[in-house]
C-alpha cells in the first residue's frame, strides 16, 4: 500500500505523468486541484478570485489531509503544494514524493499557451513571465529538492518510471 505525491512547478506536466503512472501501477489517480474544485463546489481561479492565495493554500492543505488517508495512489500536486504549511513533510512522511523536473525555458514554453487557466499567471506580458516563473522557481527549488526522488520532466519514460518504482519501492 503506497502513495506517490508529484510535486513541481506548475505546467511541469505531474496530471498527464501522473494519470500515466497510476495506470502503469494500477493506482487510483488524484488530481489534488480538481479535488479541491469538487470539495468547494469552486474552479480554482473563482477561489483565487474570490478568497484570495492564502485561503486557498488552506484550503489545499485540508485536500492534501484527507488524501493522505487513501492508499494505492498517485496525487498529482499544485506547483505550491509542497511550500505550504508542513505539505511536503507530511507528503515525505506518508508517502513517496517525486520532484518532475523542468527547466525555466520548458516551463516558460508550455506555460506562455495556457496563462489564461492559471490565476498567478493571467495578464502576465512574455517578460513578466519569465521573470516571475524564474523567480518563483527558484524560491520553490529548495522545497522540490527534498523529494525523495527526483525525474526530469522533458521526455520522461513513465515505463521506465512506473519499472524503476516498483523495483525501488517494491509495488
Amino acid at each position: 500500500m503506497a502513495k506517490f505525491f508529484l510535486v513541481g512547478y506548475m505546467g511541469s506536466g505531474k496530471s498527464t505523468i501522473g494519470k500515466q503512472l497510476a495506470a502503469k501501477l494500477k493506482y487510483d489517480f488524484i488530481d489534488l486541484d480538481s479535488l479541491i474544485e469538487t470539495d468547494y463546489h469552486m474552479s480554482i481561479n473563482e477561489i483565487f478570485a474570490t478568497k484570495g492565495e492564502a485561503e486557498f493554500r488552506g484550503m489545499e492543505h485540508n485536500t492534501l489531509k484527507k488524501v493522505l488517508e487513501k492508499n494505492n495512489v498517485v496525487v498529482a500536486c499544485g506547483g505550491g503544494t509542497p511550500c505550504y504549511y508542513d505539505n511536503m513533510e507530511l507528503m515525505n512522511r506518508n508517502g513517496i514524493t517525486i520532484y518532475i523536473k523542468m527547466s525555466t525555458d520548458t516551463l516558460i514554453s508550455r506555460l506562455s499557451q495556457a496563462k489564461n487557466s492559471r490565476p498567478l499567471l493571467e495578464n502576465k506580458t512574455e517578460d513578466e513571465l519569465r521573470t516571475f516563473v524564474a523567480s518563483q522557481l527558484e524560491r520553490r527549488e529548495d522545497t522540490y529538492h527534498q523529494a525523495h526522488y527526483v525525474v526530469k520532466g522533458k521526455d520522461l519514460n513513465i515505463p521506465e518510471l512506473a519499472k524503476f518504482i516498483k523495483e525501488q519501492v517494491g509495488v
